[in-house]
């Protein structure tokens, strides 16, 4: 009976990813049919208006500067605004899709119209490697490795026979587990600096113009570090506490060491225990990190909410949680495949 439910769930997962397949490449197929046939950012510019036209010549004449003209292209679908100020000042926004240019100044058109600019602009386009959806991925996947990493000790210190390792290792365990995760950032990166004398920017070269950024990216990635070590120390202790403790007697009896045990028999096994969990706690640390807002690190959220300041529009909190829920969905959909195939729960 359980082979038979087996062979129907693989042949059930292989016609689901069959039509994945299929509907992923129409719409790579589609998405790219329409970017070609898409217009260029030049006949986007001679679509403005001729008194806009007439200001751009009038700017290409003068050292002045007349029009902050605005582009960003996904391909399929482009943005494209013009806006000059003075006494005349004037505002014009056109979206092209599907080779046609809409205008994008009120309705329908122009909330498209933000909604590509936003996201363009949440996505750190442009920007160097510590900006936008890079950012918060790039600290999110540093952040669980060193915690990882970490809590194999933590957990092995509190299951420890010795009494003042296991203290000292639940003591740490229950303050990040017992703390706000954003005091703990404002401690790492404010009550630290001030208790030892020293800035998170003074660690880089004299001169550097990302020194402060780079400074709480440290800071961030410490704080996120410790956190997520003593939440992965549980996950680690419960997994090697599920393994039969026959296993460790047998291998006692067998003249190993208490470290060779663990290192060759009792982690391997409890490896494939702690997929789930580990799977879980990288998703929820890719929405914690939004917290880097706080001191004004610029992931999705803090940019998001910068728009917001200058646009004084709050849709942009739109494309936010669109961004988030698309990251949250492939690395889910990832992690679900990696617990298919590793998990000991089936």
């Amino acid at each position: 009976m359980n082979v038979l439910k087996r062979i129907i769930n693989i042949r059930a997962w292989k016609r689901a990813s069959k039509t994945a397949a299929i509907v992923i490449m129409a719409a790579v197929a589609l998405f790219a049919v329409l970017s070609w046939i898409n217009v260029s950012e030049e006949t986007m510019i001679q679509s403005a208006s001729e008194e806009m036209q007439q200001t751009i010549e009038a700017e290409k004449e003068s050292s002045r500067k007349y029009v902050t003209i605005t582009y960003n292209s996904f391909g399929c679908i482009k943005y494209l605004s013009f806006s000059t100020s003075g006494a005349k000042a004037m505002k014009e926004a056109y979206i092209a899709f599907a080779g046609r240019i809409f205008p994008a100044d009120e309705g329908f058109a122009k909330l498209v119209g933000q909604m590509v600019n936003y996201t363009y602009r949440m996505l750190g386009s442009g920007e160097n490697v510590l900006h936008g959806v890079k950012l918060t991925l790039l600290l999110t996947t540093l952040s669980m490795g060193i915690g990882a990493i970490l809590s194999i000790f933590f957990a092995l210190g509190k299951i420890s026979k010795n009494k003042i390792i296991s203290k000292i290792s639940s003591a740490y365990i229950f303050f990040f587990r017992g703390t706000p995760l954003l005091i703990q950032l404002f401690v790492v990166y404010f009550s630290v600096p001030a208790i030892f004398g020293f800035s998170w920017r003074s660690i880089f070269a004299i001169g550097d113009t990302e020194a402060v950024y780079k400074g709480a990216f440290l800071a961030a990635l410490i704080a996120f570090s410790l956190n997520s070590a003593a939440y992965c120390a549980e996950i680690v202790r419960a997994a090697i506490q599920s393994i039969d403790k026959g296993q460790g007697e047998a291998a006692k009896a067998l003249g190993m060491t208490y470290g060779q045990t663990m290192r060759t028999i009792i982690i391997p096994q409890s490896i494939r225990r702690m997929i789930p969990p580990l799977c879980n706690e990288f998703v929820m640390m890719i929405k914690d990190v939004s917290l880097v807002f706080a001191i004004s690190l610029m992931d999705i959220t803090t940019i998001s909410k910068a728009i917001m300041t200058s646009e004084g529009n709050y849709l942009v909190f739109f494309p936010a949680l669109v961004i988030y829920l698309i990251i949250t969905a492939i690395f889910t959909y990832l992690f679900g495949k990696v617990e298919k195939r590793l998990s000991v729960y089936e």
